[in-house]
């Protein structure tokens, strides 16, 4: 198991091909999270955005189901994963970003604001 001290944190976003249907795309995002888990790693949060647009056309599709996920692993877990996803026929685009402590605080700040924002409507 990883010590807290070798784990570093990552945002991975996934862009879905647009025709999966809601149980799909639920198990597609249980197979990333699972994956992640399984190495070692902790997930911190994730955030299904669902449907939209995209900035240009992608294998002739102009919509995609986006998927953010914040979370802890070791750095040999990413190359394991981005092989994992190169082979997913579901998946148009992926991007795994490493997240700085000042990345860290204002996702942080940014779902507390979500949440107080959601909780007084």
């Amino acid at each position: 198991m990883a010590t807290e001290s070798t784990l570093q944190n990552y945002e991975l976003m996934i862009i879905f091909t647009p025709i999966l249907s809601d149980d799909d795309y639920k198990n597609a995002q249980k197979k990333y999270t699972d994956f992640i888990v399984n190495a070692g790693g902790e997930i911190v949060h994730q955030d299904p955005w669902g449907l939209r647009s995209l900035a240009y056309p992608i294998e002739k599709k102009t919509t995609g189901i986006y998927y953010v996920l914040e979370y802890k692993a070791l750095p040999t877990t990413n190359a394991k994963l981005e092989i994992q996803m190169n082979r997913d026929e579901q998946i148009i685009r992926h991007m795994i970003t490493r997240i700085d402590k000042d990345a860290l605080a204002y996702n942080l700040r940014k779902r507390n604001k979500k949440a107080n924002h959601e909780n007084a409507s």
